[in-house]
């Protein structure tokens, strides 16, 4: 019989893995947080370069120079989100195997890098994209749509880690991990949007402790996506095939 647990449960069971490992949980998830202050900064300093071209150069050479400034920096943000999400789904997949072994050893720049490994990149980086582009397709119908794919599409990453584990030639499917996402989120899409709701208050304390808060709110974040993940999966097919994991 299906049992799946409430948001209470999968937090308390997040709490009960991290107690007395905090500092190792800090450390895995350090990356995206320093990478997230490089972004603010470059954006910054951008921002304060273009002021300071107004007040040297003409109209015209202002709005190349400004063009020019706004295109790097866009472009750097870019990257930096891309690789933000990458080392995040790295640091992700290492939660989702504490969970299943509460006793592992931790190395947090081996395991927040694993992404950019043979194993994981070319499928990770295809799901990127294709999430990407689906997700856009529908947020140019509506932002509701839009929102709801972004769901519905949350566990492909996870899917596809566990599903490399599983197929014996290690050859995985980036859309057939998409599609099974949409299946496993079939009536858990709201319950999955309440849970992000509900961390918007601690994000609120992050930001009035100048960011501090965030140290201890990212690998909190990041441990009960993977729960809710390893909720799913311990009421569905894939239950049997990862009991040996």
């Amino acid at each position: 019989m299906e049992r799946y647990k409430s948001r209470k449960e999968l937090k308390a069971e997040v709490k009960e893995v991290l107690r007395g490992r905090w500092k190792e949980a800090i450390l895995l998830s350090a990356i995206p947080i320093i990478l997230t202050i490089i972004g603010v900064a470059i954006t910054l300093l951008s921002y304060s370069f273009i002021q300071q071209r107004i007040g040297l150069f003409s109209d015209i050479g202002t709005n190349i120079n400004s063009y020019e400034s706004s295109y790097t920096e866009d472009f750097l943000s870019t990257i930096i989100g891309a690789l933000s999400t990458f080392i995040a789904i790295g640091i992700s997949y290492t939660f989702l195997d504490w969970l299943r072994n509460p006793t592992m050893r931790i190395e947090p720049v081996k395991q927040a890098f694993q992404i950019f490994t043979k194993k994981y990149f070319l499928g990770t980086f295809l799901i990127y994209i294709f999430t990407g582009f689906f997700t856009l397709l529908w947020a140019f119908l509506f932002i509701v749509p839009g929102i709801i794919k972004t769901i519905s599409y949350s566990q492909a990453y996870f899917i596809y880690k566990d599903q490399k584990i599983l197929t014996e030639n290690g050859k995985v499917s980036a859309l057939d991990c998409i599609t099974e996402s949409r299946k496993m989120m079939d009536g858990h899409k709201w319950e999955y949007f309440v849970l992000q709701l509900s961390f918007i208050g601690w994000g609120i304390l992050s930001i009035l402790s100048l960011g501090i808060g965030f140290l201890w709110l990212k690998p909190y974040v990041y441990c009960i996506y993977a729960a809710f993940y390893n909720n799913l999966t311990e009421n569905s097919h894939f239950d049997e095939s990862l009991d040996d994991f």
